[in-house]
């Protein structure tokens, strides 16, 4: 006999997300257990969003079998419902996965979702767009719309990406205006809006940061020498870059506006264009997202 908490679970698969091998071994497994459990391949956002739509009183769990875009157009249909949100990351980075514990082992997955908990967790806002990770401007989102032309994905291809803007980066004017804070006017070489600690890869940008505390904590990057990009990347895998002359951190729970003649951000490792000025603002514990058993920090989650 199936179990009911499994046979409530809906998987979308991006079948373009990931490399090969890993694509190939978790397509197979989910086409195995196809009696066990629902899934379908989605190709678009608008797609993902019609099918949770017309599925959405027929599941109580809806995972994002994908990177940290699929997660985040799923997740983007489940705000302030009772659904929850899983994950079985295929993506380069998996920022949002290894934050909440989520690994590609289906049937570590499945007893998760058998016992249907769930943390609450904050949305970010960029106007009207949600950020459940990461967004911002600068070098990050030069490399997120470098990478996305890209026709290979993977750690390695990212990398690359890195290394070809690094050296011909130059710093993005911003303008940055927070209730009770200084008005911020720098030359930047990034400015990152956290909702959780990392890029993606274990690069933890802010090393501070809870999904669920009701803050946004920004990361300030000042321009430094080239010459550092090796101690920088070192402090970024070790989350120690809080240390650093180089970056400034800033906790607020209000609104603010960020204003840059920049369009190219990128919103939870995606690459976006906006233009004007962006308003940026938090949603308290308003999307459920599934316990695992892999949560390495449950301490990041504050009661």
């Amino acid at each position: 006999m199936e179990s009911p908490g499994i046979k409530r679970s809906l998987f979308i698969l991006n079948p373009n997300a990931g490399i090969i091998p890993v694509k190939l071994i978790i397509t197979k497994e989910l086409q195995r257990r196809k009696n066990e459990l629902s899934y379908f391949k989605s190709l678009s956002i608008d797609e993902s969003g019609s099918h949770i739509k017309q599925s959405f009183d027929k599941f109580d769990v809806f995972v994002a079998a994908g990177g940290d875009g699929t997660v985040r157009s799923v997740a983007t249909e489940l705000i302030g419902s009772k659904k929850i949100l899983g994950v079985l990351p295929l993506g380069s980075g998996n920022g949002f996965a290894r934050e909440l514990g989520f690994k590609t082992n289906i049937r570590s997955l499945l007893k998760d979702i058998k016992k249907e908990e769930s943390h609450n967790i904050d949305v970010i806002m960029l106007n009207d767009q949600v950020c459940l990770n990461v967004a911002g401007v600068g070098l990050d989102s030069f490399v997120a719309h470098s990478f996305d032309k890209l026709k290979t994905r993977g750690f390695w291809s990212y990398v690359w990406a890195i290394l070809i803007n690094f050296f011909t980066f130059r710093p993005v004017s911003v303008k940055i205006k927070i209730p009770g804070e200084e008005n911020i006017s720098e030359d930047l070489f990034l400015i990152t809006i956290a909702n959780t600690r990392q890029f993606g890869n274990n690069a933890y940008i802010a090393p501070d940061a809870s999904p669920n505390d009701g803050i946004i904590d920004i990361v300030l990057v000042k321009p430094f020498p080239k010459i550092m990009l090796p101690v920088f990347a070192w402090r970024l895998l070790r989350g120690t870059l809080k240390n650093s002359k180089y970056i400034r951190y800033i906790k607020t729970d209000k609104s603010f506006t960020i204003h840059t003649a920049e369009t190219r951000f990128h919103i939870d490792g995606e690459p976006v264009e906006i233009s004007g000025d962006i308003m940026v603002s938090i949603k308290h514990n308003i999307l459920k997202v599934l316990k695992t058993k892999h949560l390495k920090s449950p301490q990041m989650l504050s009661p």
